[in-house]
């Protein structure tokens, strides 16, 4: 039977439901439960938080969504028998490192992609910062804040529209030290076109940066669809310009490491690429 009708605003808050449960986990932080084991590198941590957030954001998508594909980072594509064609990318703790060193920047990200693969929404929620970042494709991006004297405000991001003085990129080294290498002997001609750089932790936030304007370019190498697919869309709807890498398809489950370290992820002022961004 074809899929039920959707509209992208009932795919919002579904996302911003799922988003919420994930970011609730991470926010019940505890040291003595992170059971942390490294990854890939000394850089690249998993923790007992990062399991347990994204099955908390699995249920919340199976229970609305049964018939949806769940791709995300901790475990095995979920691919139901009738697929409806949406298909969900979750990263259920981007920043660990942050988040095991008790450093804000750390977040759960949902977004939706729609049956002809173009991604209709996307939620970023932050606990630590008590921010939540969500867009829609063709309804704008916005941010929902509790502000440090505990008032609430919703309000909707534009990024920087122009170029100005005081430009900052969001950048980052790899953690392969081949990459790093060369991605340290590049930061001095890349600065060229910046007044300094800024490195928050987590590719998520620092999509979201762009987009709420607090950087006005972003760069990284190696990173997988659920690391940008909800911040990306929110940086774009935001008014930025973004590239998005192509991988593997997310289905098949994550791609290689070499593959992720090829590629690049971006944003920034629309017309700024041409300073920072690598040629295609």
């Amino acid at each position: 039977m074809p899929p039920a009708a959707v509209t992208v605003d009932e795919l919002l808050e579904v996302a911003l439901r799922a988003a919420a449960e994930g970011a609730a986990v991470l926010a019940a932080r505890d040291p003595g439960s992170f059971a942390a084991t490294e990854k890939s590198s000394d850089a690249d941590w998993v923790t007992a938080f990062d399991v347990a957030a994204e099955n908390a954001v699995r249920a919340v998508i199976g229970d609305a969504r049964p018939h949806d594909v769940i791709t995300g980072e901790e475990l095995a594509p979920e691919l139901p028998a009738e697929p409806s064609g949406y298909r969900w990318s979750i990263d259920p703790l981007d920043g660990t490192m942050n988040f095991i060193r008790n450093i804000a920047y750390h977040c759960t990200s949902v977004a939706v992609a729609g049956p002809d693969g173009q991604w209709l929404a996307g939620v970023v929620n932050a606990p630590a910062l008590r921010r939540v970042y969500f867009a829609t494709r063709g309804g704008g991006a916005w941010l929902d804040e509790t502000r440090a004297d505990g008032v609430q405000s919703l309000r909707a991001l534009h990024g920087p529209t122009e170029s100005r003085g005081g430009t900052l990129l969001a950048t980052a080294v790899a953690n392969d030290a081949a990459l790093r290498r060369r991605l340290v002997s590049e930061l001095n001609g890349r600065m060229d076109h910046f007044g300094d750089f800024r490195r928050l932790g987590s590719a998520a936030l620092e999509l979201c940066a762009v987009a709420e304007g607090g950087v006005d370019g972003y760069l990284e190498y190696g990173l997988f669809e659920h690391d940008f697919a909800a911040a990306a869309l929110i940086a774009e709807e935001a008014g930025a310009w973004v590239h998005r890498p192509e991988l593997s398809p997310a289905i098949n489950g994550l791609p290689s490491r070499e593959e992720v370290l090829s590629v690049w992820t971006g944003a920034c002022v629309p017309g700024m690429e041409g300073n920072f961004a690598p040629a295609e």
